[in-house]
């Protein structure tokens, strides 16, 4: 997970992303609100955190601005004001959580959780509807549980084998860590030995991949992720 967080307070930074180390995630910081809304537009984020009070432009203009630009990132916005009207304020210019001042790590943690899970699983819902999805190499059928790779059938995948390729390629070239697979494919309330993701991962290998075209590529120390544009020799 990749977040944003616009905040110029230099000490509440150092708490968060201590926490974010923790979870395994990838914080980048920004002290200045101008700033911040130029870095949000030069890549993309899992979510934003972002202070009502920011020398340059306040986190309400960045929220309502992301807004008016039609994108859905998640986000989160930190403020000292605890009145109602300013809760209803920076909800109506579209933050979808609020968090006021001074606020514990772990209640952070489980609102950026929550929002997140929240937009992936709309997400999800949108791609379920239509049934089907399509990358360079694969045509997955949801409804019907079908495989094409490369325009063949693939009919030995278990019903977790598919469930695991159909995350994967509904989010290409992301990196998870195997607690997030955990999660999202089997389930948020599952707890289970987190190697069972690697065999998974093991067996989805045997059955899809050649030993010219890799498609599951393991990143030392967080995960896996999926990518059809890396070939063998680049590996």
């Amino acid at each position: 997970m990749k977040i944003l967080v616009v905040e110029d307070n230099k000490s509440v930074c150092s708490m968060i992303e201590m926490f974010f180390a923790k979870e395994g995630i990838q914080g980048e910081f920004v002290n200045d609100g101008i700033e911040g809304y130029n870095r949000y537009k030069e890549e993309t984020w899992d979510a934003l955190i972002v202070d009502w009070m920011l020398p340059g432009m306040d986190g309400v203009t960045i929220c309502r601005k992301i807004r008016e630009e039609k994108n859905s990132v998640p986000i989160i916005m930190l403020t000292a004001k605890d009145s109602e009207s300013d809760q209803v304020l920076g909800l109506e210019m579209g933050a979808d959580d609020y968090v006021t001042k001074p606020f514990s790590p772990l209640a952070l943690m489980a609102r950026i959780k929550a929002v997140t899970r929240r937009v992936q699983n709309l997400q999800t819902n949108e791609v379920v509807e239509k049934g089907v999805i399509q990358s360079e190499h694969f045509k997955i059928n949801k409804n019907t549980r079908e495989v094409l790779l490369d325009g063949l059938p693939i009919t030995n995948l278990t019903p977790k084998e598919f469930d695991l390729l159909f995350y994967f390629v509904q989010h290409p070239k992301q990196v998870f860590s195997r607690e997030q697979l955990l999660e999202r494919v089997w389930g948020y309330q599952f707890y289970g030995d987190e190697r069972t993701v690697d065999v998974h991962i093991k067996r989805l290998r045997k059955k899809v991949e050649t030993a010219q075209q890799p498609f599951f590529h393991t990143i030392w120390g967080v995960g896996y992720k999926f990518d059809e544009t890396i070939k063998a020799d680049e590996v």
